[in-house]
């Protein structure tokens, strides 16, 4: 067999002077998986460490909270209807901290979510862009406010406004509390609603107004309900968000701790009586200092049945529009 001088340059570059090529490849290779690899774990690291905090914020309200229930019947604490801390021992019925949290709660989401909702239509399907450009930053921008400005807000103007309407309004009251924090949650509900409507895929659109819908039908019978999904979402998270507000309310709706539907009255919510509560005097291991944790786990059991219940309608409207 004749052996040429190209058949003897491709076994030499194979076996001989050849081999940096493939050490190089493969040195490349060895590369590219270290370095994937470091980023996989790094990813793994940071999705574990948040699962760690919220087992260690779970621990935390368990460990201090238990002092609390070992010398406060179970019972009385979720029964009782008064809530006075201070003379020792006090009485611990949560009940006028829950309601006074969900009147502030529902009555934000009924000053937020239609207008949050009725702003997004607007916004995703009649605003021109440039209209757009201009109300949509200026809407977010109240998300960017401080909450304790917010607080002040509804004490000196909004609870004036109200007063001319109600006279016998008090100074801190439980309606201008929801209407201060209804404001707080608008941007929040608008940009996740305008968000999902805006993500409705424009060939169903298209072929309803084909078959002669018009545009509020097409925008409230086809947009609306395939973005359902979102819109639900953005109201729980919302609705969250208004549950754990603090200083807003506390300014706005007061610190009286009364069981009462009256919204014209002053209330206290959960996270307002541990704002108050937490002070520098606050002596550690006093039953004050205990029911601070003990009313964390109550908002936390409402924070996190709130969240369970938003992924079981997100799934359900899911099903039915994807």
């Amino acid at each position: 067999m004749i052996v040429t001088e190209t058949d003897k340059a491709v076994v030499t570059g194979s076996n001989g002077s050849g081999d940096g090529a493939p050490k190089k490849h493969v040195s490349m290779h060895l590369q590219r998986q270290i370095r994937e690899g470091a980023i996989k774990w790094f990813c793994a690291a940071c999705a574990l460490l948040s699962v760690f905090v919220t087992f260690a914020i779970v621990f935390i309200l368990l460990k201090e909270a238990l002092p609390f229930f070992g010398k406060v019947n179970l019972k009385e604490f979720v029964s009782s209807t008064e809530w006075k801390p201070t003379p020792e021992p006090g009485n611990y019925g949560i009940l006028p901290l829950i309601t006074g949290t969900l009147m502030i709660t529902i009555g934000a989401g009924l000053f937020a979510v239609p207008l949050g909702l009725l702003s997004a239509i607007y916004l995703a399907e009649y605003a021109k862009p440039r209209v757009k450009s201009i109300l949509k930053p200026a809407l977010e921008l109240l998300a960017g406010i401080p909450t304790v400005v917010y607080g002040y807000f509804g004490l000196f103007f909004v609870t004036p406004a109200l007063k001319r309407i109600f006279p016998e309004i008090q100074a801190s009251n439980a309606l201008a509390g929801a209407i201060v924090v209804g404001i707080m949650i608008l941007p929040l509900v608008s940009s996740l609603c305008e968000d999902a409507i805006s993500s409705v895929p424009r060939a169903l659109k298209e072929g309803a107004q084909g078959l002669g819908a018009t545009k509020a039908e097409t925008t409230m019978k086809i947009v609306v309900p395939a973005a359902l999904s979102g819109i639900v979402a953005s109201f729980i998270l919302a609705l969250s968000r208004a549950l754990g507000e603090t200083m807003a309310v506390t300014l706005a709706a007061g610190s009286n701790p009364v069981l009462t539907l009256n919204p014209l009255k002053g209330i206290q919510t959960m996270t307002s009586y541990m704002v108050s509560t937490s002070k520098g005097d606050l002596e550690v291991n006093s039953m004050k200092y205990y029911s601070i944790f003990a009313v964390g786990l109550v908002l936390f059991a409402f924070t996190f049945s709130m969240n369970l219940v938003a992924r079981k309608l997100v799934a359900k409207f899911k099903l039915n529009y994807q």
